[in-house]
């Protein structure tokens, strides 16, 4: 399984669009869009968990794309290093 970070996100984009708009490249096992805690508005950006064998593909297809008129960032996340926070 690889997770893949999408940046540049519309506020109004909900996970089933992330959802949505990967499938269409290969099997999408889960997708969330970060959200404030406080506000519970969308932080601007989100995370496709997806198969290995997919996930190059899905990046070279959408990194730089348009998703609800903002051109987005797509490329796998980099993991969290023990203890960061």
């Amino acid at each position: 399984m690889a997770t893949l970070y999408v940046g540049n996100l519309p506020w109004a984009t909900k996970a089933e669009d992330l959802t949505r708009a990967f499938e269409q490249y290969g099997e999408v096992l889960s997708s969330r869009v970060i959200t404030d805690r406080e506000t519970g508005r969308s932080r601007g950006f989100g995370f496709v968990e997806v198969n290995d064998a997919d996930a190059e593909k899905m990046v070279a297809a959408l990194n730089g794309t348009d998703l609800g008129g903002r051109v987005i960032t797509v490329n796998e996340a980099k993991s969290r290093e023990a203890g960061q926070v």
